[in-house]
């Protein structure tokens, strides 16, 4: 005897019918936590000489060393947040 299995057809997969894996919400998102990102990297940027013979302690600030650093991790943590939230697609647009 043979027995019946439950495959889902693609059809039925929510991809199929031309909706994006994510939503626009999401897309804004991680817009934001790029933004965030690019912040801190500029924040990064500095501190050099024009002579190689000097040596500039700026380069050891803690805007460069730690704050830059905290704003990177924060802005990849928010993407990160972006991409596995969950849309408002319970709600409908009725109300």
């Amino acid at each position: 005897m043979a027995v019946k299995k439950n495959v889902k057809s693609p059809e039925n997969n929510n991809l199929s019918d031309g909706k994006m894996a994510l939503g626009m919400r999401n897309y804004k998102l991680m817009l934001i936590g790029f933004a965030i990102v690019v912040l801190g990297l500029i924040l990064m940027t500095g501190g050099g000489t024009d002579s190689p013979t000097e040596f500039n302690y700026e380069m050891f600030s803690f805007r460069r060393i730690t704050l830059s650093t905290i704003i990177v991790l924060g802005g990849f943590a928010f993407v990160g947040y972006a991409i596995m939230s969950k849309g408002k697609e319970g709600k409908s647009k009725d109300k």
